[in-house]
Formats: C-alpha cells, structure tokens, sequence
C-alpha cells in the first residue's frame, strides 16, 4: 500500500514538472507570436500608411503654385476637402472617384498647414478633438477626444517651382489594428489554459508511461525477493525439521547419525546450488562476463554428451549428437559459461522427457554464426507459457519440477549467458510432440580480443 502511494506520489511529481515545464514553454511561445504578430502588423502598417501618403503627395505637389493655397484641381483630387475658414458640407460622392477611394474612407484623413504650421484644410474622415498643434515629426501616434488611437505620417510640400508649400499628414484610424490584436491576445489567453489542460492530462498519461517500467521492475524484485524466500525456505525447513527430529531421540547409533548427515548434506548442497545460481545471475546482470579465450564447441558438445549419458540411461532417455561441421568450430567466449548454458539445456531435455524418448544435440554453423540446437521428444511447452520460460523461478511442470530438483533457474541462467555472448536462444515447442532450443554465437572475433590473444602467444624477448 505505500509503495502504491509513493509510486502514485512521483507520478503526480512528474505529471506536475512536465505541465509547469510545458505551461512556461507555451507562455514564452504565445508572448513571441503576440510580439511576431504585432511587430509584422506595424510594419505593414507602416508600408500602407506610407504608400497611401506618399501617392496623395505626389498627386498635389505638382499641382500646387503658391505657398499656402489650396489649388482648384486639389478639390478635384479630393472632393470631400474642407478649407479652413469656408462654410463645406463633408459629404461622401460616389459619382466621383478619388485618391483615398481605393481605401475605406473611414479609416483615413489628410491635413494641410502652412510654412508656419497653420490648418489650413481637412479631407478623408478626419476625427473630433484630434490636436490641431502642428508637429514635424515623420511618425506620430495621436489620440482624439474620446481616445481613439491614430496613426499619421508627415510631408513637406513644394510648389511647382521649388518653393516650399507647407506640409501634409495623412493618418488613419489604429481601430482595426487594435481589434485584430486583442483578438490574437484574446485567443492566446483562451487558448493558453485550454492547451494546458491538454497538457495536464498528457502529462499524468506520460508520466504513467514513464513510471510504467519503474513499477514493474519494482514488481519483479517483489516477485523474485518472494521466489527467493520460498526457495531457500524448503531445504532450510527440512534441514531444521532433521536436526530437531535428531535432537528428540535420545540416543542415535552410527547408522541414524549417518542418515541424518546425508540429509543435512543434501539440504545444504541444494541450498548452495541456489546462492551459487543467484550469485551467478547477479554477476551477469551487473555486467557481462569478459570474453576470455577461444573455446571449441565440439569439445564441449562431445564432453557433455559423454558426462551426461549416464544420467540419459538411468532415465531410460537416448542421448546422441550429430555434428554437422568439419573443422573444429572455435569461438570467443568464457568455456566454464558455455558449458554451463549447454548442460542446463541438456538436463532440461532430459528431465522433461518420457521413458524411450530421445533428446539430440546438434552442431552446425551459418555464414556469422556457430549453432547448437538440443531437442527432444518430450512433454513439450503450451504457447502461452513459452513467453515465461526464461522467467527466474518460473516452472512450467512445477509438481515435477520440485521432485527432479530444479530451482527454476536454469533457462534464466542460460538467458543471460547467451546475452553476455551477444548471441540469441530461441524454442519452439508443441506440446506432446517436444521442444528444440537453438542457440546462436558469433563468430566474428573482436579486434581488442585479436590483439589480446596475439599477444599472449608472441614469445617472450630474451633481451629486457
């Protein structure tokens, strides 16, 4: 129950990390599109404002002959101008065309001052309140009486002779500009809590797929700490049930004491199998055995068919080789482990296999690989069950198992040999019919291990 909670505890860590990681990830991202958004805005804005003026200026300027005086054709140009000191109706004509007609009217307005920065007229849609105060800056951003915004550009204006004029602002209305904006603004600060709350969920998923491995390896350690306690407990118990049934009788002759010993000693000897198992496994876990010499399967095929053709025989098993190659067939690796890999392979086989069965043991080699292959006839393995068999202590007969003394570690122990070989074991099985474990090395050598093993046999220098 507390690993449960200190497990559900770091995810929710996790979940919180990543969303806090993700929320200043997307906050700095919304406020540089916000900042993209506005700055490629204005300088549209600009191009616009300054491309619309600089036509209006253009027009005029060549049409103008005295300083300070709006010229008849001006009017023509824009029909809705008004002079400054005459009665004019602003009135929008749609029999005339004009230089602003191509722009939405409402959006602009012109004004013209004099050499000393007098208005002197007003065209477009000119806002109420807006300053009257003449200022030469080129760009200006100015407000009205009710706050509005407006942005304006200034020209100086000449006459046809090079005289100067006056000068000319032409602005617009930022309504438009600003309405776009909030509504960015608007969908970033809508979108922003919304992405999080994606984010929130993804990140509580995530962080389960991440705690995922973590907490199955933790339930294999349960798994095998328990494997392990149940284990030693059986030879501990009988070895302790002996020794207490002995301490019982009040006296024990050669014979009993004999008996007794022999137990104990089979006990131990169990017992000592197993650490010696665990020991080995937690040595190849750690880090792979070192590839320390040449090793010539043949010899350990013919060796181990001859050591355990006994034990084939009492269990009325028929146990043969067929070696499939010519030449000695030589790999880099750790003998004393492969000669274990092989043997517990054998003695599955054999164990696993009916009276008048028959377990062979095969040698061939592929273009990269040497092949040992071990099948019998026996009971063989369900389909469902041939995912676990590498599992440590996992039985698939456990009752029988139990009776030929097996730890259930054998296929585990042969696992991780042939992983510190880089090599491969795979079966295949039908049950009834029996099972073939194959087992694939390389041969390629090593170049570290080739300049280790030249070495070893340059003979030594008499000089020093």
């Amino acid at each position: 129950m507390n690993q449960n909670k200190l497990f559900n505890l770091t995810r929710v860590r996790l979940a919180l990390w990543y969303a806090l990681v993700m929320a200043v990830i997307l906050s700095l991202c919304g406020f540089g599109v916000n900042k993209a958004v506005s700055h490629a805005h204005w300088v549209t804005l600009d191009r616009e404002l300054e491309s619309v003026a600089g036509t209006i200026h253009d027009s005029i300027e060549l049409k103008l002959k005295q300083p300070g005086r709006i010229e008849p054709v001006v009017k023509q140009l824009l029909p809705n101008i008004c002079v400054i000191g005459e009665s004019c109706i602003q009135q929008q004509s749609s029999s005339k065309r004009h230089i602003l007609s191509a722009i939405h009217q409402g959006y602009y307005y012109v004004r013209f001052f004099d050499n000393s920065g007098r208005l002197i007229a007003i065209a477009g849609s000119h806002p109420e309140g807006l300053s009257l105060v003449f200022n030469k800056e080129l760009w200006q951003t100015l407000k009205d009486s009710k706050g509005n915004p407006y942005y304006q550009i200034s020209f100086v204006l000449h006459t046809q002779d090079n005289r100067d004029w006056g000068y000319i602002q032409v602005g617009r209305s930022l309504e438009d500009f600003n309405s776009y904006l909030d509504a960015v603004k608007l969908i970033l600060a809508v979108g922003l809590p919304t992405t999080m709350a994606v984010v929130s969920v993804a990140s509580w998923w995530l962080a389960g797929l991440a705690m995922q491995p973590i907490y199955q390896s933790y339930r294999q350690i349960q798994q095998f700490t328990a494997d392990v306690a149940h284990e030693l407990r059986t030879p501990l118990a009988a070895t302790q049930a002996t020794v207490e049934s002995a301490l019982l009788m009040p006296k024990l002759d050669e014979i009993e004491a004999r008996d007794i010993l022999q137990t104990i000693n089979r006990q131990n000897h169990r017992l000592t199998s197993l650490v010696v198992d665990l020991l080995l496994l937690a040595r190849l876990d750690r880090q792979p055995l070192p590839l320390r010499h040449e090793c010539c399967l043949n010899d350990i095929v013919n060796d181990l068919i001859e050591e355990f053709a006994a034990i084939a025989f009492s269990a009325k098993v028929t146990l043969t080789s067929a070696i499939r190659v010519e030449q000695p067939l030589n790999i880099v690796g750790d003998s004393e482990q492969l000669y274990r890999l092989v043997s517990n392979l054998i003695i599955n086989a054999i164990q696993y296999t009916p009276q008048l069965g028959k377990v062979i043991v095969l040698l061939d080699r592929s273009e990269s690989y040497a092949v040992i292959q071990v099948q019998d006839t026996g009971i063989g393995i369900s389909h469902q069950e041939l995912t676990r068999i590498f599992d440590r202590f996992y039985r698939v007969h456990s009752d029988r198992s139990r009776k030929t003394g097996g730890s259930g570690l054998g296929l585990a122990i042969a696992q991780a040999i042939i992983q510190s070989h880089q090599g491969s074991l795979n079966v295949q099985s039908q049950l009834g019919k029996g099972s073939t474990f194959t087992i694939q090395l390389p041969l390629d050598v090593t170049p570290i291990f080739q300049f280790k093993l030249l070495y070893r046999r340059q003979p030594k220098s008499k000089f020093k």
